[in-house]
């Protein structure tokens, strides 16, 4: 399980975005919020989705662990 950005609410660890559904909606509204869950779940699925992450120093890596320096 991940959690929400916004308000630290569990999620699901296989959701493609790092918010709840509430603050979504809250953030971006009912239209926007479910057209980037269908773009985001669909970049997944087409194997495009990239998560990245920085680390400590602001060097970008995967969630695979694997560094891009």
């Amino acid at each position: 399980m991940k959690k929400c950005i916004y308000c630290k609410t569990e999620i699901e660890g296989n959701c493609v975005v790092d918010f709840c559904e509430k603050c979504g909606v809250n953030a971006f509204g009912r239209k926007m919020f479910d057209t980037i869950i269908k773009n985001m779940e669909n970049a997944r699925e087409n194997q495009d989705l990239c998560n990245t992450r920085l680390d400590q120093f602001g060097q970008s890596f995967s969630s695979s662990g694997s560094n891009k320096r």
